[in-house]
């Protein structure tokens, strides 16, 4: 009982992001990785970077982006959580 009440308050908070091959995203960028600072300590840099396009689906819960050059210290595969979907873009 107390178990699939829990369940049932975090999947209130829960949504699910599906990403298709192709597709284009923004990136959550952590602030520690220096990707973009604006001023000494960074607290105006950008959440999110992007958008990037989706190269292949790893697994269930990643994916491998199209990262430009100058994106060196960030990975190319990244969980779905640090992704965000891009509404509009027009290649």
């Amino acid at each position: 009982m107390t178990q699939n009440q829990q369940k049932s308050y975090a999947d209130v908070r829960r949504r699910e992001l599906k990403f298709n091959v192709d597709d284009c995203v923004y990136l959550k960028i952590p602030p520690m990785k220096g990707v973009m600072r604006i001023g000494k300590k960074g607290k105006l840099s950008p959440r999110y970077v992007g958008p990037y396009k989706i190269l292949r689906h790893i697994g269930k819960v990643a994916f491998e982006l199209e990262l430009p050059n100058d994106l060196t210290l960030v990975h190319p595969v990244n969980h779905v959580s640090l992704l965000k979907k891009c509404v509009e873009y027009s290649t």
